[in-house]
């Protein structure tokens, strides 16, 4: 196999959620997708930390931190039996990327908040950016 098909295989694996031994891991139920809207490239290294709303005292428990990868994604969020219903949010370390471009920002970082109803169903949340500004919505 050509190293270039080999790379494209190892991409392809690493998006339907093998691990580098070849094993399967659960897929993830809840996804996100970050594209750099200024440049059209995927926004990679973007730190991000996934948090849900406790009903005690309504504080926001931090879940998981990880960062986006070379295509913008960032996988394994919230696998089969990590997912309940409730209300999460997504916070996005939006100054500390554009910093690292060399570029001023607008928003120093950006949270959606969004509620999950049923634990089985999966979720996709992208988020189109630029310096100044963003949009999300519910994807598939």
């Amino acid at each position: 196999m050509s190293s270039r098909a080999a790379l494209r295989t190892l991409t392809l694996q690493r998006h339907l959620g093998h691990t580098e031994g070849g094993s399967m891991e659960a897929p993830s139920l809840l996804t996100t997708h970050v594209l750099n809207t200024a440049s059209g490239l995927p926004a990679q290294g973007l730190c991000l930390c996934l948090f849900r709303l406790e009903e005690r005292g309504q504080q926001w428990m931090k879940l998981r931190a990880s960062s986006t990868d070379a295509d913008g994604r960032c996988p394994g969020l919230l696998r089969p039996g990590e997912m309940k219903p409730g209300t999460y949010k997504l916070s996005f370390d939006t100054e500390d990327y554009w910093k690292k471009r060399g570029q001023e920002s607008f928003y120093p970082y950006v949270e959606v908040v969004f509620t999950i109803t049923k634990e089985t169903q999966k979720f996709h949340v992208p988020l189109l950016l630029s310096p100044w500004s963003y949009t999300t919505y519910r994807g598939s």
